[in-house]
């Protein structure tokens, strides 16, 4: 599955990191990655494209409990899980950190 399509590329320009300081679990959510077979989750906030290409992204995550943080697609997009299985996009979610969260 691709991780960044266009449209969530052109949603993380326009909130670039820092945009959304203060608004805590108000914040939009751009998009929503998870680990198809355990633990992971990531609600993605703001991101920057990097001078390497890649992106740093930040959000609000869960492996052992729920943190705000940043992370590199391109640590979601290595990750080795079993069965061949890859991190994947959640095509539906919509809302705010704390309407995910729920």
């Amino acid at each position: 599955m691709e991780l960044l399509t266009k449209e969530i590329e052109k949603k993380l320009t326009e909130t670039p990191l820092g945009s959304t300081d203060g608004q805590g679990f108000n914040a939009k959510v751009i998009v929503k990655y998870f680990n198809p077979c355990g633990a992971g989750t990531w609600l993605i906030t703001e991101g920057e494209k990097q001078e390497d290409g890649d992106w740093l992204l930040f959000g609000y995550g869960h492996i052992f409990e729920w943190e705000w943080g940043h992370i590199l697609l391109s640590e979601l997009q290595n990750l080795k899980l079993p069965f061949g299985l890859t991190i994947e996009r959640d095509l539906y979610a919509k809302g705010t950190v704390k309407e995910l969260i729920r």
